[in-house]
């Protein structure tokens, strides 16, 4: 009996772990997914009224740019907050492995845009912003996994 509720315990405790580095993962996507769209939507389509943003002819460029800014803000917070106890040593070589990962998701997000725009021929806010979503998803889906897997390793 006593491994039975070993094993219950270990589980346990590891389950709660996994939802705690969700949670805050989630939280640090939902603040850098506010960042990105928004400095998104500012830079495309400018404040309501204003007539367009300082990017309205580069939706793609624009999104790049919302999306690096977003990442910036990601990265600091993933590694002092989320993985503050699993992050490298060295700063610099985790910030590139974290740079690649978040290419990665740049390549994603900003193809949804480019697949909405020139294959679907759509150049509204509701159309891009559901363009960016949907990259956005699938790019969380990947940094999640190869933050945990490759880049906040303790080393």
């Amino acid at each position: 009996m006593p491994f039975i509720v070993s094993l219950t315990l270990r589980m346990r405790d590891a389950t709660s772990g996994i939802w705690r580095e969700v949670t805050k993962f989630g939280t640090v996507g939902l603040l850098a997914f506010v960042l990105d769209n928004g400095g998104y939507t500012l830079l495309v389509f400018g404040l309501p009224g204003a007539g367009g943003g300082p990017m309205r002819g580069a939706a793609v460029q624009a999104s790049v740019l919302a999306t690096v800014v977003a990442t910036l803000f990601s990265w600091v917070a993933n590694r002092y907050w989320t993985y503050r106890e699993r992050h490298r040593k060295n700063a610099v070589a985790e910030l590139v492995l974290f740079t690649v990962v978040n290419l990665i998701g740049v390549a994603i997000t900003a193809g949804a845009v480019f697949l909405s725009r020139h294959l679907f021929g759509l150049d509204s806010a509701l159309s891009d912003n559901t363009a960016r979503i949907s990259g956005w998803a699938v790019a969380t889906l990947v940094r999640f996994f190869t933050y945990r897997r490759y880049v906040f390793v303790a080393a």
